[in-house]
């Protein structure tokens, strides 16, 4: 059974990934928590806010989590009524890391899907700031929807890696098992100024292909300098319509999401973008 969380903040960004995560999964039998951690939102105006309004404020909060959180439930009821996937609503006085991290640990989540920006919304940025700290420091896989994203099925993902690191088998599993249904073509992306690999490269080079057995791969090899728009070029020239890369100590999506200019990250996606942790789950 696929466990996927799915955290919103109600707004259409979020319910768009709600949306995109329940087709993805369509053809597996899936739970599904839908999460919604307030606790920013009651000291949102701390200016008004006293020891004498604050549990007033708590109440308020926590009633308007609920309450939006079974409309979203009727909603997604009424978008997919099907029969293979569960809902569960989880509204947390806790910060969104922290309540994450808890789901993620207690239910053994497979994946989190959310929006690439929330209610902020801010278009300058590739990544809102929640989405980004997910990406960073969430144990398990993360598949980031851009807003107005319209479901498509992924025919065509993109994977670029740079073969120095050991991929762990449950999220190449995972990927593996997303396009599966759909028949996807993998490409494996070597970006480099040399096409001859190193024994240990050779070697994870042959782990992915094995694990990656039921889907059709391709190895591809790119000269370039820059790694981000080496990415954005092969996107556009091969209609790739998911971008799947891992975050690992020293991997090329580290080196994207660890630089000091971040909101200077240019690669402005607009496919969902999967993002892979190689750490080892609690």
């Amino acid at each position: 059974m696929r466990k996927i969380l799915i955290p919103t903040d109600f707004s259409e960004n979020a319910m768009n990934a709600m949306r995109y995560g329940i087709d993805l999964f369509k053809y597996e039998i899936s739970e599904f928590y839908f999460m919604h951690a307030y606790q920013d939102e009651i000291y949102a105006d701390e200016a008004s806010l006293t020891r004498e309004t604050l549990e007033k404020v708590k109440d308020e909060v926590a009633k308007r989590s609920k309450k939006q959180l079974q409309i979203t439930l009727k909603n997604i009821n009424e978008y997919s009524p099907n029969p293979r996937h569960t809902y569960h609503i989880v509204s947390s006085n806790s910060l969104l890391m922290d309540e994450a991290d808890r789901i993620v640990d207690e239910q053994n989540i497979d994946i989190i899907v959310m929006g690439t920006r929330g209610i902020t919304n801010d278009r300058n940025l590739t990544f809102g700031s929640n989405t980004l700290q997910i990406i960073k420091y969430m144990q398990c896989p993360v598949l980031a929807i851009p807003e107005n994203y319209e479901y498509t099925q992924p025919k065509h993902i993109l994977f670029p890696t740079d073969y120095m690191i050991p991929y762990k088998r449950r999220e190449l599993k995972l990927l593996c098992e997303i396009a599966a249904p759909f028949r996807a073509i993998i490409d494996m992306l070597y970006i480099s100024r040399s096409k001859k690999l190193s024994m240990r490269q050779e070697d994870n080079r042959a782990f992915l292909k094995e694990t990656l057995c039921k889907n059709t791969v391709n190895f591809k090899v790119a000269n370039g300098r820059n790694i981000v728009d080496t990415v954005y070029k092969y996107i556009k020239e091969n209609s790739i319509d998911m971008l799947a890369m891992v975050n690992s100590r020293h991997s090329f999506l580290e080196n994207i999401l660890f630089q000091s200019t971040i909101d200077e990250f240019t690669l402005h996606l607009d496919i969902p973008f999967l993002a892979l942790q190689n750490m080892r789950r609690d």
